[in-house]
């Protein structure tokens, strides 16, 4: 069977910006990988992982091109895992992270699983829309409603010794 895939780039532009995909249910998470990158232009040479995902896009169990755990913990890798072992039609999304310094950050989705067409080649690139910024989109991580954090802000005022909480002579 072929699945068929719409990757979108998680960006905040107008436009979208996605690619859909043809590749084999018996085909590795690499291959897949491999596809995602040169359908958006890059070199495939950065880290990357696949996260199973839920209905609302909720980031699960990763799948690694390379095993980074430390200790006991074994983590699943992309060229062992094949398709058919994490989506189907019951688990139809992926989150897809390509070069964890600029965090490009894609949905793939299931859109549909088809019978192999005679003389096809897989996987392949069926539709292309939007080009891809030269840089990856930035993330906000805070809510509209939030104030702007400051991590140094304490609420201290480190010259107003009267008002803290320690004896000056503790040592």
């Amino acid at each position: 069977m072929i699945y068929r895939f719409r990757v979108i780039l998680d960006n905040d532009t107008e436009e979208d910006i996605f690619r859909d995909l043809e590749i084999r249910e018996t085909d590795s998470l690499e291959d897949l990988h491999n596809i995602i990158t040169q359908s958006f232009g890059f070199d495939g040479l950065e880290m990357a992982s696949f996260y199973v995902s839920n209905d609302i896009w909720e980031q699960g169990e990763e799948i690694s091109m390379f095993d980074v755990s430390e200790g006991n913990s074994s983590i699943r890798l992309m060229n062992e895992t094949t398709l058919n072992d994490v989506v189907h039609e019951m688990q139809t999304k992926l989150i897809y992270v390509y070069d964890f310094l600029n965090m490009w950050t894609f949905y793939v989705e299931l859109a549909e699983i088809v019978e192999e067409a005679e003389g096809a080649d897989y996987p392949n690139l069926m539709f292309v829309h939007g080009q891809i910024p030269d840089e990856a989109p930035s993330k906000n991580f805070e809510s509209e409603d939030e104030e702007e954090f400051d991590e140094f802000d304490d609420g201290y005022d480190v010259e107003d010794y009267d008002n803290m909480d320690f004896n000056e002579n503790w040592n």
